[in-house]
Parts: C-alpha cells; structure tokens; sequence
C-alpha cells in the first residue's frame, strides 16, 4: 500500500513543464530516510511548524504601530506570496511544493518592525564585526542553523536557495535560473555576510525560486496601498494615472495584471518574463510606493526610538551573555533549548543578533521596558 500512496503523493509531477524542478532533483545537505511525503512537501511540514513560523504573527509589515486590524503583517504578507506564487507556478506547470515551502520560508528572518528594525541590526553587526545582515541571509541562517534547538531543518536545498534569493526590493524584467550545487549555495550565503550589497547579485538556482521572487513584490505593491489608504495616508484617487491605466487601480485588479502578465510572458519558456510596459509600470509603482509609503510610515522621532530600543536590548543581553546570568531573558527564552555546538560556534555578538532578529515585536518591546525600568 506504501508505494500505492507514494504515487499518488508524486502524481503531480508527470505534468509538471520540463523546466520544473522535481522531486528526484531535491537535494539535502544532510541525508535522511525519507518517506511518504514529496521531499519540497516536507520542507513546508517543517516550516509552518517551526517556532519562527508562528513568531510572523505578531512582526511588522510595513506599519508598526497600528490599532487598526485590518493592517498586515508579516503572516498574511508569505500566505499571499504563497497564493500568487502557486497561481503563477500551477499556469506554468511549476512545482507548486517547492514555490509553497520557499514562499512560507522566504521571511522567517525578518526583524522585529520590518526594515527599520533590518537596518538597525546591520549597523549593529557591522559594528560588532559580525558583517552585513539581511533579512533574507537570516531566513536561511534561521532555518540552517537555529531551529531545532539548533540542528535545523535540513530543508533542500532548492528551498533554501529560493528563500536566499527572494529579494523582492530588487525588480527584473527576466528572471533566469542559475544551476548551483551545494557548494556554490553555501559560499553565496557566507559571501553576502562579507560583501555590501552582494544580495542584489542572487539569482535562484529553479524557476520555482525565480518565481517566489517575483511574487514576493506582486503581492506587496499593491496591498501596501490598500493598507495605507486605510489609514489614511494616501487616497485612492492619487495614485499616478500612467500607472493605474496600466495595471489597475484597486490590489486585486493589480495582482490579476501582473499575474496574467507573467504566466502569458513565461509559458513554456525556461525563465520569467514580464513585457515592457508592465514592467514599466511596476518599476513606477515601486518607485511610487517607496516615496509615498514606506518612508512616511514611520517618523525620524520613530526611527531613533527603534534604534534605541534595539540597541539597549542588544547591550543588555550582550551583557548577560558575558556575565553568565543564567536568569536573563535571552537565557531563559533562548538559549536554554539550543544545543552545545550552537553555543560553542557561534560569538556571543552572533547569538545576540539571532536572538533579537527572531523577535516579534511584543517582545522586543516588553525587553526594551524592563531594561529603561531597570
């Protein structure tokens, strides 16, 4: 009956395009007995159960300190990357497991309040000596070398790849898989610690990866208008009518152009594709929202007052860890469950910056404040 239900579970696959990554391509960094389950269909088994999964609930998308609940976050914000990943994936006969895993993954590194929190950390590591920090680099470090009380999760290494490479800040016109081994992914991934910049060079090694990236900025752009709009800080009717005759005015109207776009762009082809005036346009919208959006999202006063809270958090538990107060925070809700090779490998600058990157915002809150009580 086993190898009955291993088929069934591998069914999909025969009609999956010729540029598709299969099951047989998935490639571990550790071997393991596998069993019935699709090798990139267990990579979301582990990380929807990881304890960096369940911590999206309470980690900023785009706006912090909203009473509003119909404002994003960073759960609702991989759920749709998932969708319109799996939309564009099942039209070009993608391996939809495979675009579902990275997809789920690809921000289990983000810091505490979204970018601003991102760009406090990086000065924090660069300071300590410990290099750039990324959020996507530490989605990856996250799932390699911290869940589990440290073992990890042995993911394949195609969704570690796609996760590393899901930059979506960075928009192409074509996004073309580059093959990799082992090797290559993992010198990549210690090269973006020591190279500024270097991200923005990641190509993902399947299609699947090249279309999790992609979708990561489809199901962004338009959304994070509808959250401001919300909230008032931008009308429907602003929104700059070159690019709205050209993808829409409303989120839905947005996502279904683009996607459309693609899937006609890309089938059959071994990359993807947008035409010249959708890309056009979304450079524009991009371009639009970081001006109209992100930046006013948050005040200079708000963005010193992040930068204070995440360094008084990073001090204090630095001085924990050099102190050996085994009743600190970072002990007790941390570093109690990792195992010996964590603590050993690892600076204690290192464990510090995974400790606070892995953060909600609750708690890096509720931190700051019991350290300014004293």
């Amino acid at each position: 009956m086993e190898e009955l239900v291993i088929k069934n579970m591998n069914k999909y696959e025969d009609n999956l395009s010729l540029y598709a990554c299969k099951s047989s391509d998935a490639i571990r960094l550790f071997e393991e007995k596998s069993d019935i389950r699709p090798p990139f269909f267990r990579d979301i088994d582990r990380i929807i159960y990881s304890l960096s999964y369940i911590r999206y609930i309470d980690k900023t998308q785009v706006f912090s300190f909203s009473d509003n609940d119909h404002i994003s976050k960073r759960m609702t914000h991989v759920q749709m990357v998932s969708k319109i990943g799996r939309t564009i994936g099942r039209a070009l006969g993608l391996n939809e497991d495979l675009i579902e895993a990275a997809a789920l993954g690809h921000d289990l590194g983000h810091t505490p309040f979204g970018h601003e929190g991102e760009l406090v950390l990086n000065k924090i590591s660069l300071e300590n000596k410990e290099g750039y920090f990324n959020h996507n680099i530490q989605s990856v470090r996250t799932l390699m070398y911290i869940e589990k009380g440290g073992k990890g999760q042995n993911l394949t290494l195609q969704t570690l790849d796609a996760i590393m490479c899901h930059n979506g800040e960075f928009i192409m016109d074509k996004y073309e898989p580059k093959p990799k081994t082992s090797h290559v992914f993992l010198k990549e991934y210690e090269d973006s610690f020591k190279e500024k910049d270097f991200t923005k060079k990641l190509i993902p090694m399947t299609l699947e990866g090249c279309v999790v990236r992609i979708s990561d900025v489809v199901a962004y752009i338009g959304k994070d208008i509808d959250d401001a709009i919300r909230l008032g800080i931008l009308k429907r009717e602003e929104l700059p009518k070159d690019i709205i005759d050209v993808l829409g005015l409303e989120n839905r109207e947005i996502v279904n152009t683009i996607i459309l776009d693609i899937i006609e762009s890309s089938f059959d082809k071994p990359y993807l594709a947008m035409s010249p005036n959708i890309f056009e346009a979304l450079v524009k919208l991009k371009d639009y929202n970081y001006k109209n959006i992100y930046y006013p999202a948050n005040t200079d006063e708000e963005r010193l007052n992040f930068e204070k809270m995440f360094r008084t958090v990073f001090e204090s538990s630095l001085n924990d860890l050099e102190n050996d107060n085994k009743k600190s925070s970072i002990w007790q809700t941390f570093l109690l469950e990792m195992n010996k090779d964590y603590l050993e490998s690892n600076s204690k600058v290192r464990i510090v910056i995974d400790y606070i990157a892995g953060m909600t915002d609750a708690f890096l809150l509720k931190e700051y404040k019991k350290q300014i009580k004293g």
